[in-house]
């Protein structure tokens, strides 16, 4: 974050999440009020949101309301903080929410310089199956691409004729075309399913914190047309990202060597995991009586965000690790090994949606 603003095309991590909460207002994230809270949640990765109690009472009420996420298919790879926004879609499918995820080729086209057939061959080919395989129901999903949906493009005419250049450089710190032409689509997803339902119908959006602008600027337009009673406010859940493993706050996309990418060669994913940044002591004497300094350590991080589901397994790891009695060297072969596992059933898995594409459920149009 820089001064007021976040940037969403960025690639700088954010160093205090308790600070960028409370200056844009967000809820804290109580895991209590939804059910069967998943990993992210329960160790409060998952940390702010908006609007939260209208999910958490169509949940508990099972009432219609709905999830939408995007893909941005310019990248060979994803990083894993697109892990954890596809795991927190996952848990409102699993919990009723009609399930939408878009390819955002126009948004690639117009921010990243991806030509639409590109953006969509990429998105068949790797990035579709990759979301099945990191755990969305592939007979509960609804793709689109941004493209084909001429519901989308009106939606997004319509807010670009309320938004004014002042309100893009407040939310954005800037306003070129493209990213304007971005923002205004994307807030043509976010309110779409309303507008194919034909009424206001709660909705939630999983980010990572990097996104937060896109959402606000669609709340504030909603807000704008209020008088109208054509959509509900958008609810939204913010995650925190694994920072880098060299203890950067910089994303893989930007900073190969110090993360690992989904899919990622094994001997490459050892090479980072084991001179990530731990918190070991310099000696083992030093280390036995002080214990880790496990704040530090990237690599408890990455097991706590991603690799290990149990939080009693967790929690033994950091018993043991703190005390001393589990040296850094044992927490880096762990890691590998359970990272090593992940990969394997990871390319498996998209192997396996590869072939299955032609049974995507696709929105026609």
């Amino acid at each position: 974050m820089s001064g007021e603003y976040i940037d969403p095309w960025g690639d700088n991590l954010i160093e205090d999440y308790a600070k960028v909460a409370r200056h844009f207002g967000l809820e804290h994230f109580d895991a209590k009020m939804f059910p069967n809270p998943n990993r992210l949640m329960r160790r409060e990765i998952v940390f702010a949101g908006r609007d939260l109690k209208r999910i958490s009472e169509c949940i508990k009420g099972k009432k219609p309301y709905y999830v939408l996420t995007g893909i941005m298919p310019t990248a060979e790879r994803l990083h894993f903080g697109t892990k954890g926004v596809v795991e927190n879609v996952k848990y409102f499918q699993e919990n009723g929410a009609e399930t939408y995820v878009l390819v955002a080729d126009l948004e690639s086209a117009a921010a990243r310089g991806v030509s639409v057939d590109e953006a969509r061959k990429r998105a068949l080919e790797f990035h579709i199956p990759a979301y099945l395989a990191l755990g969305l129901d592939i007979k509960k999903t609804h793709f689109y691409f941004q493209s084909e949906n001429r519901t989308v493009s009106k939606l997004a005419f319509e807010a670009a004729q309320k938004i004014t250049l002042n309100e893009f450089k407040g939310v954005y710190g800037n306003a070129d075309p493209g990213r304007i032409m971005s923002a205004v689509t994307q807030i043509g997803d976010m309110i779409y399913p309303q507008e194919k339902h034909g009424k206001p119908m709660p909705g939630i959006i999983p980010v990572g914190i990097d996104q937060e602008p896109h959402i606000r600027l669609c709340r504030d337009y909603l807000h704008k047309i209020d008088s109208q009673k054509r959509f509900m406010p958008i609810s939204s859940l913010y995650l925190k990202f694994l920072p880098s493993m060299d203890g950067s706050i910089k994303m893989s996309k930007s900073n190969p060597k110090g993360n690992i990418s989904i899919p990622e060669d094994p001997k490459v994913a050892e090479k980072i995991i084991k001179s990530a940044v731990t918190g070991g002591r310099k000696t083992l004497e030093e280390h036995r009586k002080l214990g880790a300094e496990i704040e530090k350590d990237m690599v408890y991080e990455l097991l706590k965000h991603h690799l290990i589901e149990s939080d009693k397994e967790l929690k033994k790891i950091h018993d043991d690790y703190k005390s001393g009695k589990m040296l850094s060297g044992e927490i880096k072969q762990l890691a590998v090994e359970k990272m090593n596992m992940f990969l394997k059933t990871f390319d498996e898995d998209v192997k396996k949606y590869q072939k299955k594409i032609d049974d995507v459920q696709f929105l026609k149009f």
